[in-house]
Parts: structure tokens; sequence; C-alpha cells
């Protein structure tokens, strides 16, 4: 059994073409990611007592706590305000990746291809 491809609908062109263009996504793609790596972030935490810088590889680069907000009695507090800031910092870096990638992809998602 043949199949019946219509002129101008597949063939090697197209599929050159095809190839062609996934393979600059890819290029694109691996471009912006370097780009998007070296990327820093200053967020904030507990109405601005403690701030985190992370750059886009999700790595803490500093973390500045007020005394103000240091409480020896209140070690609790501090902690959570931490794991907060460090939280949000990270959620911004993922949701930055995704919608920068999502530009040059479509919004396509095929995980291991590229």
């Amino acid at each position: 059994m043949r199949a019946n491809i219509p002129k101008g609908m597949g063939g090697p062109q197209n599929m050159q073409a095809m190839l062609r263009q996934a393979q600059k996504m890819q290029e694109d793609m691996a471009n912006l990611q370097a780009e998007l790596d070296a990327k820093e972030y200053d967020v904030s935490a507990g109405g601005g007592m403690v701030k985190v810088r992370i750059n886009g590889k999700k790595e803490i680069l500093a973390i500045d706590i007020k005394p103000d907000i240091v409480d020896p009695d209140d070690i609790e507090t501090l902690s959570d305000i931490l794991v907060a800031a460090v939280n949000q910092a990270i959620s911004q870096v993922e949701t930055t990746n995704t919608n920068e990638m999502g530009k040059i992809t479509g919004g396509m998602n095929m995980p291991g291809l590229f």
C-alpha cells in the first residue's frame, strides 16, 4: 500500500525545512537558557525585612536580613520568612524561565527533545 501525499505537503524538502526549523529553535533555546541562567533576581519577604538574591540557575547568591526582624526569642518567625523568601525567589525564576522559553516554543512542551 502506498500513501498518497499531495504535492507540496511532504517529501524531502519539507522534512529538511522542518529539521532546520527545529535546529534553529534548539539553538535559540540554548542561547536563551544561557541568558536566563546568568540573570539575577532580587526578592523580598516579611515586608522587606528579608531579601534574597538568586540567579537563573536557582542558586542563592545572598540573603540580607534586617536587624529589626532578628528576635532571639522568636527564631521560628525568622526561619518562616527565610523559607518564604527563598521559595518566592525560586518561583520567580521558574515563572520567568517558562514564560521566556514559551516565546520560542510557542508553548509547545516536548520534554527531552530540546
